[in-house]
């Protein structure tokens, strides 16, 4: 009930407001909009990425012995976890077969300390790779959160300014209307810009600290995939 009076009362003041303070309006609405389709576009990115990492984890410890024969395909379910996998496999077949290439013909082929460094610091461009696309437009968020009540002050100073002048002009019939109109707006969007704004802080938030817990998970399961690939190819001391 007191819902449904708060949107009737902000509607009210979209009506009662000038042609600036309408613009300014719609200029909220059209954020708030934006807004939420960020929030819920990354909210479901973050639980996609972290369900199908579960899934990946799993398929990498029932295939730990056989490694760099697992085949994945990154294009008809692309992910994070398989992202690096790709890079990790492509890179350690490539020094494999360098390896391979000069060593004697029945010699075993193994992968240096600076091999696997080599693999390491090409995966971790991966990573960064991914985690830029994950946080890719999260940006408007803070934008948001910022833009937001600064508008809504706009409103209110804008509110303002319009109540005095009719003060100004004399009290009569049409005037009381606009000045009801200026205050209307003024205290409205004051809170249209808050609402737009607490939302979007607390997601952005939320969301940054999810990609800053992710991107540690995916450099955590390049060491295990490291580690695995060392106990299969490192030459024995």
């Amino acid at each position: 009930m007191h819902l449904f009076a708060s949107n009737q009362a902000l509607f009210s003041a979209y009506f009662q407001a000038d042609f600036f303070g309408k613009l300014i309006f719609f200029s909220l609405f059209f954020i708030s909009i934006v807004c939420w389709i960020v929030l819920i576009h990354k909210t479901l990115q973050v639980k996609k990425a972290k369900k199908l990492a579960l899934a990946f984890e799993t398929t990498f410890k029932n295939n730990r012995e056989q490694l760099l024969n697992l085949s994945i395909n990154t294009k008809k379910q692309p992910h994070p976890f398989a992202e690096i996998f790709q890079a990790l496999k492509q890179k350690t077949l490539e020094i494999l077969n360098k390896n391979h290439f000069f060593a004697e013909e029945k010699e075993n082929i193994f992968l240096t300390r600076s091999d696997l460094e080599l693999v390491e610091s090409h995966v971790l461009t991966t990573i960064s790779s991914e985690s830029k696309r994950l946080e890719k437009n999260l940006f408007i968020l803070s934008t948001i959160t910022t833009l937001a009540p600064f508008l809504g002050l706009l409103g209110t100073v804008w509110g303002i300014l319009t109540t005095f002048s009719e003060l100004q002009a004399g009290a009569n019939a049409s005037s009381n209307s606009a000045i009801l109109g200026g205050l209307s707006t003024a205290l409205a969007t004051t809170v249209l810009g808050l609402v737009i704004a607490i939302p979007a802080l607390i997601a952005h938030n939320w969301l940054r600290n999810s990609f800053k817990y992710f991107t540690s998970d995916m450099e955590d399961f390049l060491y295990k995939l490291l580690s695995t690939v060392e106990l299969q190819y490192r030459k024995p001391l």
